[in-house]
């Protein structure tokens, strides 16, 4: 029987997951792929702070160990920044391998890049995890883009964020202490900058206007504000009127261009991210047939990236090359 070997770029929170539920699903596997699937290279930053999670696979600090490999079916990346990134999957998609991300820099700078160097090559790219960690949005806006026409899309989309403004308003933590209780449970990085100021759900929405409407809106016209200006005392201001604080990224199609917003915003009980709350991620998107459909998911910790990079890996195994790109890019130019 044959074999799906498999390279993670990145061993940290996501990467593990990725191969944690790997690793305990390979009957799972086996039914649907009727194949192994075998983790067999994991690229790390510092190779003296990781051990190998197995016998056999190998532990590397140096890409070219990877990509010289003899059987190499498919990458998966799970590091930030855009470089090495977009280098790596560069070369790897130039193996022919297909190529899973989780990096939302990477891929809204270089998205349609890699989406067309793959046609190129007749390999697959996933992309799922860029964006709302466990809800399937890259794939509901595939299977409705098909007739509809997406006028709006607005999304709680980072849960870090949506983690400290709960927190702030339950418990009446200062955004300090919020943010010091995300660190602690692994919801928030040492550094917590791309979260709490909004870079992180900023390259979600350029993917997202990307897949909705082809194209993203100028960067520097795009107006983002993060929430490190917020006072529990706002927050308990609103709440005593029945309404909330929430981090929306908001994504028009207008007649001048696509028009993008990123800021906290008051929001009534009677809207959909009113019960948004915690980690979870949420997005609301507006078509001209179908009218509003509104997700919810996990945003925030190991599982829900790692759960939405397998579904990739066993879409992309699945699904026939060409079969796959007819779907994922003929109705937008970068899914």
């Amino acid at each position: 029987m044959s074999t799906i070997n498999i390279a993670l770029l990145g061993y940290g929170t996501v990467g593990k997951g990725v191969y944690e539920i790997i690793n305990s699903n390979q009957e799972r596997f086996l039914t649907l792929l009727e194949q192994n699937v075998k983790v067999v290279a994991i690229l790390v930053k510092d190779i003296d702070k990781h051990i190998p999670p197995k016998e056999g696979i190998l532990l590397t600090d140096h890409f070219e160990d990877i990509i010289q490999l003899p059987k190499l079916d498919v990458v998966i990346e799970a590091t930030v920044g855009v470089e090495p990134s977009f280098s790596h999957i560069t070369r790897a998609i130039q193996r022919r391998c297909h190529v899973i991300t989780a990096n939302k820099e990477m891929f809204a700078h270089h998205g349609q890049e890699i989406i067309e160097l793959a046609k190129t090559y007749g390999t697959t790219v996933g992309f799922e995890a860029t964006v709302a960690g466990g809800i399937p949005i890259i794939q509901t806006l595939n299977k409705l883009l098909n007739i509809n026409q997406v006028q709006k899309i607005e999304g709680i989309l980072n849960g870090t964020t949506n983690f400290i403004l709960t927190k702030m308003r339950e418990e009446g933590l200062s955004f300090e202490e919020a943010l010091s209780l995300a660190q602690e449970l692994g919801y928030a990085e040492a550094d917590p900058t791309n979260d709490v100021e909004g870079y992180d759900a900023f390259y979600k929405m350029m993917i997202l206007s990307q897949v909705c409407f082809g194209q993203q809106p100028d960067w520097k016209a795009v107006f983002r504000k993060g929430i490190t200006g917020i006072t529990p005392d706002q927050i308990k201001h609103h709440d005593t009127t029945n309404l909330r604080i929430k981090h929306i990224a908001s994504i028009t199609k207008t007649e001048q261009g696509i028009e993008a917003i990123l800021k906290p915003t008051i929001v009534q009980s009677s809207h959909p991210f009113y019960n948004v709350e915690g980690v979870e991620n949420a997005v609301s998107i507006h078509a001209n047939i179908v009218g509003n459909i509104s997700l919810s998911g996990p945003g925030a910790g190991m599982y829900p990236t790692a759960s939405a990079i397998v579904e990739d890996l066993i879409h992309a195994c699945r699904t026939d090359v060409n079969e796959w790109h007819t779907s994922a890019v003929s109705q937008t130019s970068i899914v």
